[in-house]
């Protein structure tokens, strides 16, 4: 029986995590990225108004001037002046736009959530499903969306109200201003009043980004079947892996019985042990081309006999070669003197062939240090 999401209790891994996120999904607060801008705009506002206002000011009276209108009747002296007029209003207001840019871009560095999929951009047809769309409708999401409206809709209007009721002498007072003085006021108020319903907004932030971060993650849970298979995956098929470390061991020992011919001698146990040895003039020490026990070892004798590759019985030298010497690597040092007798008896062999006489006797006793010294059983 398949597991139902009720059951997705694990925490969600990092494979996971990042497959959400390259698939554009991570965590947003459209509240904290509304509450930046209009933050931003708000201060802009107070600290900028007069500034801003004048440049506002100038801007449409210089729009509204008209001082030769024979000239303006010529078409490129139309274009010179929007254009003038179009730079003019891109300096006046470009640290407002700018700065709000900045704003609706910083809650993606706050949340960790900056990234960009074309897989965000799939149309998902199943989203037009009427069912699904109504099973979204009533479901814990929606639930909440609600109550976050209802809750910003009461913070924010209670706010307006109690700010309404302390200006109220100040907002009757506006009639009796001058124009000019009236204005400035008004202004003055007005951005002292969307400043505060901004600043009210932070307790909306405050409970809606550490919720979409809860939920986000709570999406991506995982059921216990999901983890076990997913580490399956990373780990790899155990099945597979066993088949391919064979095919690796197969490849390694193919390479190593087509070095065999060109060792030098073959040190066996006799029956058990066989290692190929190599010695040139331009090595430091003698080399081990092979080495195996059993069959393995069989093989390489096999090999070594088609090939003309001396033999030489040294139990235990081949045992000490066998567990102390690494693969197409030099022997150790303390196996340098036991290696030599066994070289020395095959550079007389070689000259044997070679010229005849008296045939060399094999060394028969070649020792070990005792640190090397490996027991029959092993």
């Amino acid at each position: 029986m398949a597991e139902s999401d009720a059951e997705k209790t694990e925490k969600p891994t990092g494979r996971r995590l990042a497959k959400a996120r390259d698939e554009g999904q991570v965590p947003r607060s459209r509240e904290l990225s509304s509450f930046l801008v209009l933050l931003v705009a708000a201060s802009a506002f107070w600290l900028m108004g007069g500034w801003l206002a004048e440049r506002a000011t100038t801007l449409v009276r210089r729009g509204l001037t008209i001082e030769n209108a024979q000239a303006l009747q010529t078409p490129h002296v139309v274009m010179a002046r929007l254009e003038d007029l179009g730079q003019y209003a891109l300096i006046s207001f470009a640290p407002l736009v700018l700065g709000m840019a900045v704003a609706a871009l910083l809650p993606s560095f706050l949340l960790h959530s900056w990234v960009f999929s074309t897989k965000a951009f799939t149309p998902k047809f199943g989203r037009m499903n009427p069912i699904s769309g109504l099973g979204r409708l009533f479901s814990k999401n929606s639930l909440v969306e609600l109550v976050k409206s209802t809750l910003k809709s009461l913070v924010v209007g209670g706010v307006a109200v109690l700010i309404i009721r302390s200006e109220w002498n100040e907002i009757f007072g506006l009639l009796a201003q001058p124009l000019e003085q009236g204005l400035a006021s008004a202004g003055h108020l007005l951005t002292y009043t969307f400043l505060m319903l901004v600043a009210s907004m932070l307790l909306i932030v405050v409970v809606d980004v550490p919720w979409q971060i809860w939920q986000y993650f709570d999406n991506l849970k995982m059921t216990k079947e999901e983890v076990k298979q997913e580490a399956k995956e990373s780990e790899g098929n155990p099945q597979v892996k066993g088949r391919i470390r064979r095919m690796q061991l197969e490849t390694a020992r193919r390479r190593m019985m087509a070095a065999v011919p060109q060792a030098d001698v073959i040190v066996t146990n006799p029956s058990h042990f066989a290692v190929a040895l190599s010695y040139k003039e331009n090595m430091a020490a003698p080399k081990v081309l092979a080495k195996g026990m059993g069959e393995v070892a069989r093989r390489i004798k096999e090999v070594g006999l088609e090939h003309g590759v001396p033999l030489l019985e040294a139990p235990p030298l081949a045992r000490a070669l066998y567990r102390h010497a690494e693969l197409e690597q030099e022997i150790p040092g303390a196996l340098y003197a036991a290696v030599a007798e066994v070289l020395a008896y095959v550079y007389q062999l070689d000259r044997w062939r070679a010229n005849g006489g008296d045939y060399p006797l094999p060394p028969k006793k070649v020792s070990v240090p005792p640190d090397f010294f490996v027991p029959e059983a092993a």
